[in-house]
């Protein structure tokens, strides 16, 4: 189709996703076609503690049976005592320091992500509070483990068309008749306002709509102790906001698809507030 070729010509990628929309929806947070344009063609790396955590706590919630195949933990117990009597802070010594560096050189030539122990500790404790967490679910009256809600078939792929634009993406989990997506957060009850400022919502409409669910949820887990945990289900008004969302985007990329003599550089935005 003319909007699949156009954007394959232009970024050397023939679908889009949640992650590239994001960049290009009305509203958003993080709304700018450059950002879209550089997503879209790879240019745009990030990298960040923050993001190494939620991928390990990811894998480590979801697929631990791939977790040392993915990441080195650093236990740095025994250089630590062997520093103790020369240091008073011996993680701050020249010594520590280089041992860690060669840890990690190590770690990276075999292709793994280097983690430090705290965060792997910190990953399994919140996953232990996680197991033991139960909500009551208000459209069934039952008593239900959170762990229920990410049971099924884990990193499920999509690849798939909604109208003329062909859709990518990863569902955490796809469940019996539900769809359920694992996130972490500083500030748990106000996740229902994150939902829209980093457009969540746009995630859960295009997986509804592939898969013919109205069921997504999202199961939530503090990152400050004691990692409370909770479980939100996306309403249908959420749901028709991401659709709002998702062809808005689509708008503005085809703007962009139909003027290749325009550099992305050239957009701003038009609101009122």
């Amino acid at each position: 189709m003319e909007f699949a070729s156009k954007l394959m010509e232009r970024t050397g990628k023939g679908y889009v996703s949640y992650s590239a929309l994001k960049y290009a929806a009305d509203g958003s947070r993080q709304q700018d076609m450059k950002l879209f344009e550089l997503y879209m063609c790879g240019l745009l790396k990030k990298e960040s503690d923050a993001l190494t955590f939620g991928g390990l706590y990811d894998t480590l919630l979801l697929e631990p049976e791939t977790v040392t195949d993915k990441y080195y933990v650093i236990y740095d117990d025994k250089q630590i005592e062997m520093l103790s009597d020369r240091y008073k802070n011996p993680r701050s010594s020249k010594q520590y320091k280089e041992w860690y560096a060669k840890e990690s050189e190590e770690a990276i030539d075999s292709g793994k992500i280097v983690v430090p122990e705290e965060m792997m500790n910190q990953a399994e404790s919140m996953i232990i509070r996680l197991d033991d967490s139960e909500v009551l679910d208000m459209n069934t009256g039952e008593l239900k483990m959170v762990r229920e809600y990410l049971n099924g078939k884990t990193q499920y792929e999509i690849n798939d068309w909604i109208g003329d634009v062909p859709v990518r993406g990863f569902l955490d989990v796809l469940g019996n008749g539900f769809i359920s997506d694992s996130k972490t957060s500083r500030d748990l009850h106000g996740f229902k306002w994150d939902v829209d400022k980093f457009c969540y919502d746009i995630q859960a409409y295009i997986y509804c709509e592939v898969m013919q669910t109205d069921d997504f949820y999202w199961v939530v887990q503090g990152k400050s102790k004691p990692y409370m945990c909770a479980v939100y289900k996306a309403s249908e008004l959420s749901i028709r906001k991401g659709e709002a969302k998702f062809w808005s985007a689509i708008d503005n990329i085809r703007t962009w698809l139909d003027q290749p003599n325009k550099d992305t550089s050239t957009f701003a935005i038009f609101s009122t507030i």
